[in-house]
């Protein structure tokens, strides 16, 4: 059967299966779930998965709220992960629309798998939690989720269509002070007051961004600050993420960073208490030949694309895809759901990723994930050009993933926060 056969094939049952994925995508919008807490969620999509006749591996991986389904042709053929994200930010729900990520990625698998014994390749379907923290996908991919996986794929909503998204490499720390408390007013003298660690290491990062590079960020908050005005605060606590171009940049910001939290415990005599994420997020490592291959096949849905290198200088997040990206060809490509000018995480945000633009990422996303698995299903010369470009990068994505063993501060906690 032909490639335009299957193509059409593929997209006639994304639009099959349109009310179901919208279903999908606005009950997971309306009940949003933080990392590794998205137990609705998670639910939702591998009983969509069985219900198109599909076996679903839940808690797979290690992490109670992801999930693995595979299926399609033995024996050589590439295997292409197809990736859902659905966990939510605190306070502001789906304002990265990860509802829409979600569903896109289950409209693509099983599109995918109604192509029965004609399906070229094989697919791996995973549901990949945490993005927001701790980094699901990092923890995934050490458990052997990307194992005899010849590329990876996903999709993520913003105010652009763009062909990737510029990805800092970032980690986070959760950042205690000790202190000893004594009466704020008769016996100040008694007292070491934590909260004043927290307010000098803050200020110190704050001199220390003066002098750090255009495309690095340092940003916090504090979490604990004491209990009441008239007692010395014992214990105070705060949060931080760094980011970087890439992982030799982080480490060496991380270092910096450090210091202006040790500066604060010196000033004080108190005690600190450094927790760095038990591993780091990796910078973006864009696979060209498989987002030619997306953005031609988005293209052909009406999908018009903006040159990244427009986008505003420093725009940048990231995302726990780039520790997939360093280990196997993989995309992360963007469409446009909301105006420009509305950000990520934001509130306003939330509300397009439940409206009909967002209600078209989701199927847009479905068939231009589908059409280019099957691209590189059945043209061995884009598989053979997506393997290339990689082996041009693995010298540097060895060194990458060899930085998330070695943080060299303090103590590590369960994972980063970072998207």
């Amino acid at each position: 059967m032909s490639k335009e056969q299957l193509a059409r094939d593929v997209v006639g049952a994304v639009d099959a299966m349109r009310d179901e994925l919208l279903g999908v995508s606005h009950r997971i919008h309306g009940e949003p779930e933080l990392a590794l807490e998205e137990f609705k969620a998670a639910e939702t999509l591998a009983a969509a998965v069985e219900g198109h006749g599909i076996a679903v591996q839940r808690e797979a991986f290690g992490l109670p709220t992801a999930y693995a389904a595979e299926f399609g042709k033995d024996g050589g053929a590439p295997t292409v992960a197809i990736l859902s994200e659905f966990d939510a930010l605190p306070g502001i729900g789906h304002a990265c629309g990860h509802n829409i990520i979600a569903a896109a990625g289950l409209g693509a698998a099983i599109a995918l798998s109604k192509l029965n014994g004609r399906l070229p390749g094989r697919v791996r379907y995973l549901g990949t939690p945490a993005e927001e923290r701790f980094g699901g996908k990092e923890f995934m991919a050490r458990a052997g989720a990307f194992e005899r996986v010849d590329a990876a794929m996903m999709i993520h909503p913003a105010a652009h269509n763009l062909v990737t998204m510029r990805a800092l490499a970032c980690t986070d720390v959760d950042v205690t002070y000790i202190g000893r408390t004594a009466h704020a007013s008769s016996s100040p003298h008694l007292g070491l007051n934590a909260l004043d660690a927290v307010v000098t290491a803050y200020q110190s990062i704050a001199q220390l961004r003066q002098h750090i590079m255009s495309s690095e960020r340092i940003h916090g908050i504090i979490t604990e600050g004491g209990l009441a005005p008239n007692i010395v605060p014992e214990r105070a606590a705060c949060r931080f993420m760094i980011r970087a171009p890439n992982a030799d940049a982080l480490a060496a910001l991380k270092r910096r960073v450090q210091a202006c939290f040790e500066a604060g415990a010196l000033a004080t005599g108190c005690r600190l208490e450094a927790q760095w994420g038990a591993t780091d997020y990796l910078d973006l490592n864009t696979n060209w030949p498989m987002a030619a291959a997306f953005e031609r096949n988005a293209q052909g849905l009406g999908r018009a694309f903006f040159p990244i290198k427009d986008l505003p200088p420093g725009q940048a997040a990231s995302t726990d895809m780039g520790n997939v990206s360093h280990r196997v060809p993989s995309i992360h490509p963007i469409l446009a759901v909301a105006p420009v000018g509305v950000p990520n995480h934001n509130p306003e945000f939330t509300r397009y990723a439940a409206s009909p633009r967002g209600d078209q990422a989701v199927i847009d996303g479905a068939k231009a994930l589908a059409l280019t698995a099957l691209d590189l299903m059945l043209d061995s010369a884009t598989m053979e050009a997506v393997r290339g470009d990689f082996a041009a990068t693995s010298a540097e994505s060895l060194k990458a993933l060899g930085t998330l063993h070695d943080h060299g501060h303090g103590a590590h906690h369960a994972g980063c926060g970072c998207a």
